[in-house]
């Protein structure tokens, strides 16, 4: 009888410890984040290095906007986010969040991008996809993700 109690107790703890980590790594998935960045890379269609660009980039996503701020000048573009996924095993250093959402630049023309935040081996990377560009891709590396 005791050992059943214990049994029931043990079951409990754990799922406890369940319920609570993956609320935990879930939750992370609605709060605003900043990824800062000093070095831009350009891909061309064929996924080859067109260019690398040092600058300081500040990309910032909530659970509904996207800003994205590029250059010394300050280039900005931002809009809404249209659809979200978020899969963290652990928050900011392993996992995946792809978003993507309508960006308008300063100049008023409209991109329909993909963003796709990856880490893995403590590393995160942003890579910039936009119907409008083709294959072609923009990645940063994050120097600061909070």
């Amino acid at each position: 009888m005791k050992s059943h109690f214990i049994l029931k107790r043990a079951v409990l703890a754990l799922m406890f410890t369940i319920v609570a980590g993956a609320s935990y790594v879930y939750g992370q998935c609605d709060k605003t984040v900043t990824l800062k960045s000093s070095k831009t890379l350009i891909f061309d269609e064929a996924g080859k290095l067109e260019r690398t660009k040092e600058e300081p980039v500040t990309i910032t996503i909530s659970k509904t906007y996207i800003s994205i701020v590029t250059g010394n000048e300050g280039d900005t573009m931002s809009g809404d986010i249209t659809s979200r996924t978020c899969e963290w095993t652990t928050p900011y250093k392993n996992g995946k969040t792809v978003v993507k959402g309508t960006l308008t630049r300063g100049d008023g023309n409209e991109s329909h991008a993909t963003l796709t935040i990856v880490g893995k081996d403590d590393k995160v990377t942003l890579t910039f996809e936009a119907e409008e560009k083709g294959k072609r891709k923009i990645q940063v590396v994050a120097d600061k993700f909070e």
